[in-house]
């Protein structure tokens, strides 16, 4: 992916990167490369943030002693969860349902587990996370452009005691979402949306938007 500094075809890129990045379940067992994951989390640090006060910050989990005992408590977390969610929704099978059974079955293989966090300067608002999800958006675009694939879950929090006191984290710090990386077994590619005049309304709630249309490819 080009930085966008020769013009459109930089655009065309990035547009591209953002139509085609999909929630990567399935990883291939190989680890990342330490030059990778910096470059990656880089490019998440360069997110926006409320008065620029960049307080997302990333905990990496890959194989220390504390990262393991991490996994083993999220990945019981995670089956548990999906058990939960499958049996109350009542999903027929499908790749979606496979993909996320083997997301859950597998999850203390996932190459590294990144808890995005929010170290907090005041006290907990409804606005905070205007401050650290364009940093995941970020990080799960970089992985696209590298060649790695993303998915982001909020199950941790089922186990978040147990994880600030595994991973030593102070109560100011936020938990504020859980990314997965890998290289995918599939790939990334065009994603299946809502219609954007489904989605768009126009002066007030409900009015229909004549000029919300997608691009012919879609």
């Amino acid at each position: 992916m080009t930085d966008g500094s020769d013009g459109s075809d930089g655009a065309a890129s990035v547009l591209d990167a953002i139509a085609t990045t999909r929630a990567i379940r399935r990883y291939r067992d190989e680890p990342i490369p330490t030059a990778d994951l910096a470059r990656i989390l880089w490019h998440a640090g360069r997110a926006p943030s409320g008065t620029n006060r960049q307080p997302f910050r990333f905990l990496v989990l890959r194989d220390g002693p504390a990262a393991l005992e991490a996994r083993t408590v999220m990945g019981e977390a995670f089956r548990a969860g999906w058990s939960a969610k499958r049996e109350a929704g009542g999903y027929r099978p499908s790749r979606f349902v496979d993909s996320m059974q083997q997301y859950v079955d597998r999850f203390e293989q996932v190459p590294v587990i990144v808890l995005v966090c929010l170290d907090r300067y005041r006290a907990p608002n409804p606005y905070e996370g205007a401050s650290v999800y364009p940093a995941c958006q970020n990080l799960l675009l970089a992985a696209r452009a590298m060649g790695y694939g993303g998915a982001l879950t909020m199950w941790h929090l089922d186990v978040e005691a147990d994880l600030r006191r595994i991973l030593a984290v102070p109560d100011h710090v936020a938990l504020s979402a859980c990314i997965t990386l890998g290289r995918p077994e599939g790939r990334h590619g065009p994603v299946r949306r809502k219609p954007l005049a489904e989605i768009t309304f126009d002066d007030r709630w409900g009015a229909p938007a004549a000029w919300a249309a997608g691009p012919d490819r879609t």
